[in-house]
């Protein structure tokens, strides 16, 4: 795949630590990122293991095609898009599995928003309110829809888009991987083109960055990296409230997508 990724992660400005976490895996056509929660330091417990639980089981899934599934699959998708799923579901097992055993990580989970490159098909699953943006030509769309409170208000028309940005329930997640024992991903297929460019990003980017600003970045810098690096310097400009992590990915060609590996990544 010719593709260029660019990413960032950074604490911010009134968070002691980092409980977000990426993963960048051209080899499998894997990009995660995740936003932990928790007391003490759960939340980046639950990010991690959500990262390296859902790699593990997309790597093994690419060496044994006949490993089973977790969950039911979803004939309108791919096989690759179910196993992006089953893979997510599994990270939810092993979270809960994990608080059960430490007292200290009870109650701990995450968001995850993951993307999965094969052929000119971008699979898309999440939970959460971690966004998935696709940036094509001059218009920036939002492939994911929030597992938050006020995002679902907003969508019966209970609220508008003012009344939820002020909403001082905006930060409550409706889902999150570790809070119950089966987790609901929501899953979708998008076909690429070239000089496509997919932005993953932990709500740090989107409390305080508006898409027009994040589309501007993206088409004034040619890199993907510097975008990156723009894009949480906004956040933090804007307050910096949250950890904020970003992975772009710019496609400059479609044929044979899974074929080779990124470059340009930071």
């Amino acid at each position: 795949m010719d593709i260029a990724v660019g990413a960032k992660t950074d604490v911010g400005l009134k968070r002691s630590h980092n409980e977000d976490e990426l993963c960048i895996d051209p080899d499998l056509g894997l990009y995660l990122v995740c936003d932990g929660m928790g007391g003490r330091n759960a939340g980046e417990v639950a990010s991690r293991l959500a990262v390296e639980t859902i790699q593990r089981h997309m790597r093994e899934a690419r060496l044994n095609e006949n490993l089973p599934m977790i969950g039911a699959a979803d004939r309108q998708f791919s096989t690759q898009t179910n196993r992006l799923a089953s893979a997510i579901r599994l990270a939810n097992q092993a979270i809960r599995n994990a608080a059960k055993q430490t007292a200290e990580q009870e109650g701990m989970g995450t968001t995850v928003v993951s993307a999965a490159l094969n052929g000119q098909v971008l699979s898309v699953a999440h939970v959460g309110d971690s966004r998935m943006y696709l940036i094509r030509g001059d218009t920036i769309q939002q492939l994911t829809a929030d597992h938050s409170l006020v995002a679902e208000q907003v969508r019966r028309g209970l609220l508008t888009e003012e009344e939820a940005e002020r909403s001082p329930q905006k930060n409550i997640i409706t889902r999150a991987l570790g809070v119950d024992d089966t987790v609901d991903v929501a899953l979708d297929e998008v076909p690429l083109m070239r000089e496509d460019r997919v932005l993953l990003c932990s709500d740090g980017l989107t409390r305080g960055v508006k898409p027009a600003e994040i589309l501007e970045v993206i088409r004034c810098e040619e890199e993907p990296q510097d975008a990156s690096e723009r894009l949480v310097e906004l956040a933090n400009a804007a307050g910096g409230l949250d950890n904020t992590t970003v992975i772009l990915i710019t496609v400059h060609h479609t044929a044979s997508l899974g074929s080779a590996g990124a470059r340009g990544i930071g």
